[in-house]
């Protein structure tokens, strides 16, 4: 019966030359369908459910606000099928979600009394924001991966290093994740060309099939991201991203997740400007230990960063940087100071020391072998247990973790006395879905 109401209604909108969103109205729940005008400056209520089927995009020149406390939920579906929230260049939107009251992206079947199983993955897309901002392509911008090649609100990238897609705040990503085609899928949250005028803080990403969160290029901040139980990389950057990132949790389950980060530079060309140089401080990375694949952190095509004043936990792989014969590589962000692993803890990495936390990977002597393994003591990191009772799902280390921290870089971050993402507040409870 419901499907036959939606039908009807979908005919008589469409052919009626409707211009905004397909939408039908069953009590307080709304279907909505983009004919490709977009969702409009439109505000969705939390006294009211969404559900979207496919792509649904906010046009340039659109504004979507999304009230504390909203469920959006998307219809189920996989590749060609999935459904997603795409935010177009140009467009923004308002999600500021409270503590209290978070704004929840989730599978239509999720009632959120347990009807999903916490580590369910690739029921849908996911969230996908595209700006105005740097990318380090000669064209100056790029197609998002996830979308169809013809649709051109899928393009992202530009000159303006302040562009402003709005703001993401108490955010709970849960469920989605797709493979469109080999290297074209739909993360739990893409982030192409980002702008730093752009908000996004307190967001998680759990149970996404493939990366948690996906970043290209852009000059955007991250501030209290939570990402867990994804089946590939955990946070994933490459394309000059720029900019900051601090209180950042990371979580593998067993068998499944890549790396916690995977860092790429350029790719026409590697050495592209603007660099992957992007700031990274106060993250917590956990690993799955012998039952994973991956590595922390791996640095590849010239990527470089900074990761300091953070804890990473339990891999047998440590920090691996790629050594190319063209010196296109992340060894030669090092040696040019653009990369740095500097004052972190590490623990249960490399089998306890016995091999180097520090490793590179590909066309290398010796001698650069031993020079990056040794850097790990001259950059002030050190090895010991954290405190951390991963069994009891608090990340929160007992006592706080201080002393031996990098200065922070700039003014946007926030200056903490401790390493990891906690001090003494666990941040995640209250609003987060791995904290249940």
């Amino acid at each position: 019966m419901k499907n036959s109401i939606f039908t009807g209604l979908l005919f008589i909108l469409i052919f009626t030359g409707c211009r905004k969103s397909d939408y039908l109205m069953e009590g307080n729940t709304e279907f909505l369908r983009d004919d490709g005008s977009g969702t409009g400056t439109v505000t969705w209520s939390k006294n009211n459910e969404y559900v979207l089927e496919g792509f649904v995009f906010v046009n340039d020149g659109q504004v979507l606000t999304i009230e504390p406390g909203t469920v959006v939920r998307f219809r189920n579906g996989q590749a060609e099928n999935a459904s997603a929230l795409i935010v177009a260049r140009g467009g923004k939107i308002i999600a500021k979600g409270t503590k209290e009251e978070p704004i929840i992206f989730t599978s239509e079947y999720d009632d959120l009394q347990g009807s999903v199983e916490k580590n369910e993955q690739g029921l849908w897309g996911g969230i996908i924001i595209l700006g105005n901002a740097p990318v380090n392509l000669r064209e100056g911008e790029a197609r998002v991966e996830g979308i169809p090649w013809f649709e051109q609100r899928g393009v992202f990238g530009g000159s303006d290093e302040d562009d402003d897609s709005g703001t993401l705040r108490y955010i709970s990503i849960r469920h989605g994740g797709t493979n469109i085609g080999e290297g074209n899928e739909i993360n739990g949250l893409t982030l192409g060309g980002v702008g730093n005028k752009t908000v996004i803080e307190f967001v998680e990403v759990i149970s996404n099939a493939d990366d948690g969160v996906e970043i290209f290029g852009g000059t955007v901040n991250l501030r209290n991201i939570v990402v867990s139980g994804c089946s590939d990389d955990a946070f994933d950057y490459d394309l000059g991203w720029s900019g900051n990132g601090q209180f950042w949790l990371g979580i593998e389950n067993d068998f499944a997740g890549d790396n916690l980060i995977e860092a790429g530079g350029g790719t026409n060309p590697v050495i592209g400007f603007p660099h992957s140089v992007p700031n990274i401080f106060n993250a917590t990375f956990i690993s799955n230990g012998e039952t994973g694949n991956g590595a922390l952190a791996v640095f590849e095509r010239f990527a470089g960063g900074v990761i300091a004043n953070s804890i990473l936990i339990n891999d047998p792989k440590g920090i691996l940087l790629e050594v190319t014969d063209t010196r296109n590589d992340s060894y030669s962000q090092w040696k040019n100071g653009k990369l740095d692993i500097r004052n972190n803890l590490f623990y249960n990495v490399a089998e306890d020391n016995d091999d180097p936390i520090f490793k590179l990977t590909g066309v290398f002597t010796q001698q650069m072998e031993n020079e990056w393994a040794a850097y790990f003591d001259a950059a002030r990191n050190e090895t010991g247990n954290p405190g951390i009772d991963l069994n009891s799902g608090n990340f929160v280390p007992n006592p706080k973790i201080t002393g031996n921290l990098s200065d922070y870089p700039n003014s946007w971050f926030q200056r903490v006395d401790f390493k990891g993402a906690f001090g003494e507040d666990n941040w995640i409870e209250g609003w987060t879905l791995l904290a249940e």
